[in-house]
């Protein structure tokens, strides 16, 4: 997701300073192994990857109050608006990062993470660009290091030849695949689940939904 450049924003979101860590006003040093002083508790960590508008982040925060949520987003533009909905919300539970997740194992300690989402990231179409999507194996090998024993991925995507990949790439990790959907929304789901921005809007163009958890070895 890309948004036209607002300058006015580097200074709104400077407000939201006490839950969002900005680019360049932290180091990931800083951060590694300090989230539970952070969050000011030892609850379980769930980390969204691109966290986009907020709108995922927040229903899943809501409604998990005993949960620690951090979303990573790399553009500061689009992060403001899951500020502003968090603050409004006044949900305590959250934090925001400014980040490139190419350095993810940078901001967290090994088993630091219970939980990780992806939910509608940037396909990467041309083969040549593989080793960018978030589920390609030298990602997923380092979210095993950072999950803690049993830790979670849950993946959602329009894209079915991301998708489809990703089942491969995940198979490859050695992982259990459950819960596997392609058409989410028309075969509903036993699990919980929070609509993005972006599902939203595409399933109502009738764009299919997939979805899956992983289970790390």
């Amino acid at each position: 997701m890309r948004l036209r450049r607002r300058p006015w924003i580097a200074g709104a979101i400077a407000a939201y300073k006490d839950f969002v860590f900005l680019k360049d006003s932290f180091t990931p040093a800083g951060l590694k192994g300090e989230w539970t002083k952070i969050f000011g508790n030892d609850a379980p960590l769930y980390v969204e990857l691109g966290t986009g508008k907020g709108d995922f982040i927040c229903q899943a925060a809501a409604r998990h109050p005993e949960i620690n949520f951090l979303g990573i987003e790399l553009q500061q533009d689009i992060i403001y608006y899951a500020a502003r909905k968090i603050n409004e919300a006044d949900l305590k539970n959250v934090r925001l990062a400014v980040f490139d997740i190419n350095g993810i194992d940078e901001l967290f300690n090994d088993g630091e993470v219970n939980r990780f989402y992806i939910n509608f990231c940037d396909p990467w179409p041309k083969k040549r660009h593989a080793k960018r999507r978030l589920t390609y194996i030298t990602f997923l090998e380092k979210y095993h290091k950072l999950l803690a024993s049993s830790g979670e991925l849950f993946f959602k995507t329009d894209n079915k030849s991301l998708f489809d990949f990703s089942l491969e790439q995940f198979a490859l990790a050695g992982c259990d695949v459950r819960s596997v959907s392609y058409d989410l929304h028309a075969q509903g789901c036993a699990c919980e689940d929070f609509v993005t921005e972006y599902e939203r809007k595409f399933s109502g163009f009738g764009e299919k939904i997939n979805r899956c958890e992983v289970v790390f070895p």
